[in-house]
């Protein structure tokens, strides 16, 4: 399907101004100013910062090693190909190799004059200055990500409810026909979810980590705790009265994957429990014991997954339309 996107847009409008501007002014070889727009229009505003930087840097260090080489030895290509060897390595050293594309057609603007004078250094530095000048504005807009946000929120918590239902039968009856779907969904929405986080967070200069990347980091170790559980719990080949208590367990925490709960209500609870099986009588048989042993782990991993969650904050959300907002604890 044919679409557009918003980056795209931006490169389009930032091009054309960009390249306008420079005409305007009367530099030479103004559509250059067009091509640092491209280079420099990136997906995060952090993104376009370190990449304007880097080509700002490039075409100054150019300009110097040009003017060092082309007056000092010849203007031939095979100056050109003697300055390379040593440009791109200095713009490796100093962190600025993005910028060796742009600063290369500087360098073949100064090859083609001839003669490197104030003026010409000045002409050049117009087109970089617009360029970046111009793609930095236009990166100041950025999509907001919270709907997606909150959309992977919702799928990751529908299919921990799910998986904790399936425990919940297994525990109970000892067999299943389910067919586990949601934990590959649920590993491949993990994924996806940190992507846009990160995103998210390098759309803002002053922030290194938001609520909502640490909230799919916790949710991505709970996962991996329940992967876990799952084979720990299929192992279990007969029906004893502890496995019936944690399926309730079960299903009472899987209605409450959802905001206005908290981890502690469960550990609690979760503790409680394993003192009423300290004091229950000894298994008369192997295959009882097998089974209280294997829910006696179940119960430890559930409470390394309540942990996780009762270290995490929460999520504040303001939604503008009602100015509403509401405080995320997720057990």
């Amino acid at each position: 399907m044919f679409k557009i996107g918003y980056r795209t847009i931006k490169t389009a409008i930032g091009t054309t101004i960009a390249i306008l501007l420079a005409q305007w002014l009367q530099l030479d070889n103004f559509a250059s100013a067009g091509i640092i727009v491209i280079l420099c229009v990136q997906n995060t505003r952090k993104k376009s910062l370190s990449a304007s930087w880097s080509r700002f840097l490039a075409g100054i260090i150019a300009m110097g090693f040009s003017y060092v080489f082309f007056e000092g030895i010849a203007y031939s290509p095979i100056t050109i190909g003697l300055m390379l060897l040593f440009f791109i390595p200095t713009t490796v050293a100093v962190k600025a190799k993005e910028g060796i594309v742009t600063s290369s057609v500087i360098i073949l603007h100064l090859y083609s004059a001839k003669q490197i004078d104030f003026e010409l250094i000045l002409n050049e530095v117009g087109i970089i200055v617009i360029g970046i000048g111009i793609a930095l504005i236009m990166n100041l807009y950025m999509p907001s990500l919270d709907q997606k946000l909150v959309y992977y929120q919702k799928e990751i918590e529908g299919n921990f409810q799910i998986i904790f239902k399936e425990i919940s039968h297994f525990l109970r009856c000892q067999h299943s026909e389910w067919q586990g779907k949601e934990i590959t969904s649920t590993a491949q929405l993990i994924h996806d979810a940190k992507s846009i986080a990160f995103r998210n967070v390098e759309n803002h200069f002053l922030r290194h980590e938001d609520e909502y990347y640490l909230y799919f980091k916790m949710r991505e170790k709970q996962f991996d705790i329940l992967e876990r559980i799952l084979p720990n719990v299929t192992s279990i080949s007969l029906t004893v009265e502890q496995g019936q208590i944690l399926a309730k367990f079960m299903d009472k925490l899987s209605e409450q994957i959802h905001p206005g709960n908290t981890a502690l209500v469960y550990l609690q609870e979760l503790y409680d429990i394993k003192l009423d099986f300290e004091g229950m009588p000894l298994p008369q048989t192997r295959e009882e014991f097998e089974a209280r042993a294997a829910l006696f782990q179940f119960m430890k991993d559930m409470e390394q997954y309540l942990l996780l969650k009762s270290s995490f904050k929460g999520i504040n959300i303001e939604k503008k339309n009602g100015n509403l907002k509401r405080e995320a604890n997720y057990s």
